[in-house]
C-alpha cells in the first residue's frame, strides 16, 4: 500500500468498516473491506458469472478486460458511505482511534441526525464522482445500486434530505479530503490511474442494474463473512494483492463455483445422449427451434400431456445456454409435490451434460428437508439443513457457512452451503422450484435484487404455466417483463394454455424486450403440438410459430356425466357417492384402476368412506392436501407405483384399484388410470385430468376399460335451463367457467373427445369469451356469471398491484432510483410469501404432535422432551407431522397456536405452529378437528 501523505496515511488507517464485534475479534479497516469486496467479485468474475453476463459488462464498461475491473470496483465502492462521521461514531473503541487522527464532528447533532451508510454513500458518490468526470447518465446509475446494497433503493428525495445536512454532520475538514483520498486510493489500487477512469461507456438496461445490484450484495456477504475473512487493522498489510489472496482462500474454502460457463453448442446426438431415447417429432420440432433462434428470446411449448414436453425443454435449454452464454438453469414447477421428481430427472440431465455438475442442483421450496434424495445429498455433506425462511433479515446472515480445511475443492453433493442460506438459493448454477420464486423474484420486496440476479444469467424453464391464475399472472408477467429486458432466454410449457394467457405472456416478454408495448405480436398456432419462437431483439423480427403431429395418434375420449341430485341434504349426498360406487363397480368388473378426482378435500373423503365401504379399504386409497406431509409423500409414491406404466409395480391384472384423490393429480402426475371419474372443473382443467387417463401404451387393459372414459361428476342438469353446480366448486373456480365448460361437457355425453388435437378447440371454447358458448336457455345466467367474473378479476389485479417489482408506468425509468419507495412485505417467510404471489383465502400450516398424562409425544407415539424437546433422531418424524390447516381456520390458527416451549429457537421448529391433539383431537380452534391416518385432517368428525 502505497500513500505518500502521511496525513492521509493515518486518516486511511483509522477508518474502520467492521467493529470487533462484527470483524470477528478484531477492526478491520474500511479500505480493507472494499479491496476485500473488490477482490471476491473478480473471483466470481473469474469462477461464477455467466459468460453473457461478462461479455455486456465488457460491453459497456468500454471494452473486452475493462467489465472485469469495472465490476470489482462497482463492488467494492458499495460501502464507501462508511467513510462519513454518522458511521465512525457508532462504536466508542473504534471512533476513538478516528478521533485521535483528526476527523471529528459534531455528537450532539450526530444524535440528532443519524445517517445509514448505504445512504450516505449514494451521496458521497453524487458529490465525488461529477467531480472526478464521470457524467451525470452514469453517476445517475450507479448510485441506486450503492444506496440499495441493504435490500431496498431509495428515491432521490431521501437522498436530498440526507444531503442538506451533510454539511452538519461531516462537520469540518479533514473529512471531505479522507474521503477523497479513500476513493482515489481505492481506484488506484484496481489499477485505474484515475476515478474518471472507472467511468463506464454505456448504460445497461435496468433489469441489468437489478441484476449487478444483487450481484454487489453477493459480494458484499462473502467479503463479510469473518470466517473466511478475518480483520485487518494496519494499513501496512492492506493492498489489493492481499486481498485476492484471501479470496481466493475464501472461495476454495466455502466451495463456491458457477455453473457450466462458456461450452460448445450440443450436437445432434444429444438427445439420446441425455435422455436414452431419440426424439419424437414434437420433441425435435422444439430442439430444432432452439437451434434457429436469431438471439436469445421466448419458447413456447405446447404439447399434450404426455408427449416429452420436458425433455425437450431441458434439450432447448442447454442449446439456449450454450448459444448465448448462460451459465445454469431454473426450473419452475407448479407446485412443491411437482418438484420432487422434477428435481431428481433435473440431476440426471445435468450429470448427462457434465459428470459431477448434478451436484450443483438445489432444490428451493419450503418442503425440502422432506425430500428424501435431497436430505440424504445434505447428510453425505455432513450439513445440518439450513431454514431458508427462518433466518433473520440483518447482517448476520453473512455467514452460515463454515470454511473447510481441504486445500483443494471438496466433491460436494449439494451447493455450497453458503448458497443455501436466505435469500440466496436462486444464485446456485442449477436450480429446481416453485414458480414462487420467479414469482418471488417480481415483488417489491426487501433484497429482491438477490434473487433477480439469479435468474439472470440462466435460463429459465417455467411448466404447467397455465396453473398461474389472474393474481399469479400479475407477478409472472413482471417477472417475463424484467427478464426480457435483461435477454434472458424462457422457455414455457404448458398442455391447454388459453389463447389470452398465451399472447399476454408473449406480449410481456417482448415488451420488455423491446421498451415498448407490444399487442398480438405472435400468431396463433394452426396445430398442436406447437412451438412459438419470439426473439428478444428490437429489429422487429417476427415469431416463428410451427406445429408438428403428436406422436401418439388421437384417441377417442369417451364423455359421459353423472348427475348429482342437488344437495339439499345428506341422503342427496351420500346417493350421489353412491352413483359413483355403482359405475365403478360396473366399469371395473373385470379389474382395473380407476382415478376418481375431487374437486375438495370434504368430498373426496366423503367419497373414499362410500367407496371403502362398498370395496374393502385394501382396494381404495386416499390422496389429498390435509395429509400430513409424511403420509402425503408415502402415498404419493406408493400411488405412482401401482398406477404407473412398470408392470412389475403396477396392480396385478384381474385385481381393482381406485384412487380418490383432489386437484394434487390433476398436473405432473405420472399415473396411468383405466377409468377417470372427475368433478366438473374448468375445461383446461378437465383436460389436465384426461392427460392422465390411458396416458401409457400398456399392453393389457379389462375390455370394459379398453376404450378410455371420462365420467363428470359435481352437476346436475336440470331441463332446458343452466345445471345446478355443486356450491363448493363453485367457490373455487366461480360459476361462469364453470358453466362455460358444463356446456361443452354436456354436448359431448355419450360422444367422444379427440384427444389430443381437439384440446386447443376445447380450450379455447371456454376462454374465447364468445357469447354463443352455451346453451341459449343458459345465456342470462352465463351473462351474469360473466359480469361476476370480469369483476373479480379485476379486483384480483388490482389486490396484486401493490406488491409488484415496479409500478405501472414505470416501466421506461432508466434506474432504479425509488423503486422500493412504498415497498411491502419486508422480511417474509415462504408461507407470508405464498399469501402475496397466491391468491384466495390465507391459510396455514400446523405440526401435529400428541399429548397424554405422561406428556407429548409423536402422532406414532415416540416420547418428546417434557417441554416438547426433539432429539435428533425424532426431528424428521416430527416435521412429517405437517399439515395444512383449512382457510377458515385461519385466524382461530395464528391467535391460539404457538411453537411448544422446547422448540423457541429451534432452527426448524421456532416458526412451527403446534397442534396439539388430545386423544387424537384438538378443540382449540372453535372447531373439533382430528387426525385418521387415513382419512388425514378431520374437520367435525
Amino acid at each position: 500500500m502505497v500513500v505518500g501523505d502521511p496525513l492521509e496515511w493515518r486518516w486511511l488507517e483509522a477508518l474502520w468498516g467492521k467493529s470487533p464485534s462484527r470483524g470477528g475479534g478484531r477492526r478491520h479497516l474500511l479500505l480493507a473491506h472494499m479491496l476485500d469486496t473488490a477482490a471476491v467479485a473478480e473471483c466470481m468474475w473469474d469462477r461464477f458469472l455467466a459468460p453473457v453476463t461478462r461479455r455486456l459488462l465488457d460491453s459497456f464498461a468500454g471494452g473486452p478486460g475493462r467489465g472485469r475491473s469495472f465490476f470489482a470496483w462497482l463492488c467494492g465502492i458499495h460501502d464507501f458511505g462508511k467513510a462519513v462521521p454518522a458511521f465512525q461514531c457508532v462504536d466508542e473503541d473504534c471512533a476513538r482511534l478516528v478521533w485521535d487522527a483528526g476527523l471529528r464532528w459534531d455528537r450532539h447533532r450526530l444524535a440528532r441526525l443519524p445517517w445509514r451508510h448505504d445512504k450516505a454513500g449514494a451521496v458521497l458518490l453524487l458529490r465525488y464522482l461529477p467531480q472526478a468526470g464521470w457524467s451525470e447518465e452514469h453517476v445517475g446509475w450507479v448510485w441506486p445500486l450503492i444506496a440499495g446494497h441493504h435490500g431496498a433503493f431509495p428515491g432521490l428525495d431521501a437522498l436530498h434530505q440526507r444531503a442538506s445536512s451533510a454539511r452538519v454532520v461531516n462537520g469540518v475538514d479533514p473529512w471531505p479530503r479522507t474521503q477523497e483520498t479513500l476513493l482515489r486510493v481505492f481506484t488506484e489500487q484496481l489499477g485505474y490511474r484515475a476515478v474518471a477512469e472507472a467511468q463506464p461507456v454505456a448504460v445497461p438496461s435496468r433489469a441489468v442494474q437489478l441484476q449487478l445490484a444483487g450481484l454487489v450484495v453477493m459480494a458484499d456477504w462473502i467479503a463479510s463473512n469473518t470466517t473466511v475473512f478475518a480483520g485487518l487493522d494496519e494499513l501496512a498489510s492492506t493492498g489489493i494483492q492481499q486481498s485476492r489472496d484471501r479470496a481466493a482462500k475464501a472461495w476454495r474454502e466455502l466451495c463456491l463455483r458457477g455453473g457450466w460457463g462458456a461450452r460448445a453448442v450440443p450436437g445432434p446426438e444429444a438427445f439420446r445422449d441425455r435422455f436414452g431415447q431419440d426424439m419424437r417429432p414434437s420433441q425435435a420440432m422444439v430442439v430444432d427451434a432452439a437451434r434457429r433462434m436469431p438471439g436469445p428470446g421466448l419458447l413456447v411449448i405446447e404439447a399434450p400431456m404426455g408427449e416429452g414436453k420436458t425433455k425437450a425443454a431441458l434439450l432447448a435449454a442447454e442449446i439456449l445456454a450454450a448459444r448465448f452464454g448462460a451459465d445454469g438453469v431454473f426450473v419452475g414447477m407448479p407446485t412443491q409435490a411437482t418438484c420432487d421428481p422434477m428435481f431428481s430427472q433435473v440431476r440426471e440431465w445435468v450429470a448427462a451434460t457434465e459428470p459431477g455438475l448434478e451436484n450443483q442442483v438445489a432444490l428451493l421450496h419450503g418442503k425440502r428437508r422432506l425430500n428424501k434424495q435431497w436430505r440424504a445429498l445434505l447428510e453425505s455433506a455432513g450439513e445440518a439443513p439450513i431454514d431458508d425462511y427462518c433466518v433473520p433479515d440483518d447482517d448476520a446472515q453473512y455467514g452460515m457457512a463454515a470454511p473447510r480445511e481441504d486445500s483443494g475443492e471438496p466433491d460436494r453433493l449439494v451447493p455450497a452451503e453458503w448458497f443455501l442460506g436466505a435469500k440466496r438459493g436462486l444464485l446456485c448454477p442449477f436450480v429446481v422450484g416453485t414458480i414462487d420464486q420467479l414469482l418471488f423474484a417480481a415483488t417489491r420486496t426487501k433484497h429482491v435484487m438477490l434473487r433477480m440476479a439469479g435468474l439472470i444469467g440462466k435460463v429459465v424453464v417455467l411448466d404447467e404455466i397455465h396453473a398461474c391464475d389472474v393474481y399469479m399472472s400479475q407477478f409472472l408477467e413482471e417477472g417475463l417483463r424484467w427478464l426480457g429486458q435483461a435477454r434472458v432466454p424462457v422457455v414455457l410449457l404448458s398442455a391447454t394454455l388459453p389463447p389470452e394467457q398465451r399472447e399476454r405472456l408473449i406480449d410481456t416478454y417482448v415488451s420488455g424486450a423491446a421498451g415498448t408495448a407490444a399487442r398480438g405480436v405472435a400468431p396463433v398456432p394452426r396445430g398442436y403440438p406447437s412451438v412459438t419462437a419470439v426473439p428478444a431483439t428490437r429489429d422487429g423480427r417476427e415469431p416463428v410459430v410451427e406445429h408438428t403431429e403428436s406422436w401418439r395418434p388421437d384417441q377417442w375420449v369417451r364423455v359421459g356425466v353423472l348427475d348429482e341430485t342437488p344437495h339439499r341434504n345428506r341422503a342427496a349426498a351420500d346417493s350421489a357417492e353412491r352413483a359413483v360406487a355403482d359405475l365403478l363397480d360396473d366399469r371395473l368388473r373385470e379389474g382395473g384402476c380407476a382415478l376418481v378426482i375431487r374437486n375438495t378435500v370434504d368430498r373426496a373423503q366423503a367419497t373414499y368412506r362410500a367407496l371403502a365401504q362398498r370395496f374393502g379399504p385394501g382396494q381404495v386409497d386416499l390422496l389429498h392436501g390435509r395429509l400430513h406431509a409424511g403420509h402425503r409423500a408415502e402415498r404419493t409414491e406408493a400411488n405412482l407405483a401401482r398406477f404407473g406404466p412398470d408392470p412389475a409395480k403396477r396392480i396385478p391384472r384381474g385385481t381393482r384399484r381406485v384412487l380418490v384423490a383432489t386437484s394434487l393429480a390433476e398436473q405432473s402426475f405420472d399415473v396411468d388410470a383405466d377409468l377417470l371419474v372427475t368433478d366438473l372443473a374448468p375445461i383446461d382443467l378437465v383436460l389436465q385430468r384426461i392427460g392422465r387417463l390411458h396416458r401409457h401404451d400398456l399392453a393389457h387393459r379389462p375390455a370394459p376399460l379398453r376404450t378410455p372414459e371420462v365420467v363428470v361428476t359435481g352437476l346436475c342438469r336440470r331441463g332446458a335451463g343452466p345445471p345446478w353446480l355443486v356450491r363448493q366448486s363453485a367457490a373455487i373456480y366461480g360459476e361462469y367457467l364453470l358453466l362455460r365448460s358444463a356446456a361443452l361437457v354436456a354436448e359431448a355425453d355419450g360422444g367422444a373427445w379427440r384427444v389430443p388435437s381437439q384440446v386447443p378447440e376445447l380450450v379455447s371454447a371456454v376462454y374465447g369469451g364468445e357469447e354463443l358458448g352455451v346453451p341459449p336457455a343458459w345465456a342470462e345466467a352465463e351473462r351474469a356469471a360473466r359480469d361476476d367474473y370480469r369483476r373479480s378479476q379485476a379486483d384480483r389485479i388490482a389486490r396484486a398491484e401493490p406488491f409488484r417489482l415496479a409500478r405501472r408506468g414505470e416501466e421506461d425509468h432508466v434506474t432504479l432510483a425509488g423503486l422500493h419507495i412504498a415497498a411491502h412485505r419486508d422480511g417474509l417467510g415462504e408461507q407470508q410469501f405464498q399469501a402475496l404471489v397466491r391468491d384466495g383465502d390465507p391459510s396455514v400450516e400446523a405440526v401435529l404432535v400428541a399429548e397424554d398424562h405422561q406428556g407429548y409425544h409423536t402422532l406414532a407415539g415416540r416420547r418428546l422432551g417434557v417441554n416438547g424437546d426433539v432429539a435428533a433422531e425424532l426431528l424428521d418424524e416430527v416435521v412429517a407431522a405437517t399439515v395444512r390447516l383449512p382457510s377458515s381456520l385461519t385466524e382461530a390458527a395464528e391467535k391460539e397456536l404457538r411453537p411448544l416451549p422446547a422448540w423457541h429457537g429451534h432452527p426448524w421448529l421456532r416458526n412451527a405452529k403446534a397442534l396439539v391433539l388430545r386423544d387424537g383431537r384438538s378443540d382449540v380452534l372453535g372447531t373439533t378437528l382430528a387426525y385418521d391416518d387415513t382419512l388425514g385432517l378431520v374437520v367435525n368428525p
